[in-house]
């Protein structure tokens, strides 16, 4: 059951409502910063991410079918860097 102040409170906001002009609505300030920061936090992780990928030093391993040269490729690979 609805009181006397909830029922004036929301037909107050029903009419304010109605006198906005439905296509001209746009998100205003607070829309343009949620998306900046949005923007600037995917800028944020693409930097970090290159700066991680560029860390990366991968050395595809031979096929299981080079089976005499596996034991040779195993000798000569490189240490993993210790990060």
């Amino acid at each position: 059951m609805m009181s006397a102040t909830s029922t004036l409170a929301l037909t107050h906001f029903v009419t304010l409502a109605d006198s906005f002009d439905k296509d001209k609505v746009t998100p205003g300030v607070l829309g343009f910063i949620v998306f900046a920061v949005i923007g600037g936090a995917v800028w944020l992780l693409m930097k970090s991410m290159n700066k991680q990928m560029k860390k990366v030093d991968f050395e595809e391993q031979p096929e299981d079918g080079d089976a005499g040269s596996t034991a040779a490729a195993s000798a000569t690979a490189p240490e993993p860097k210790a990060g």
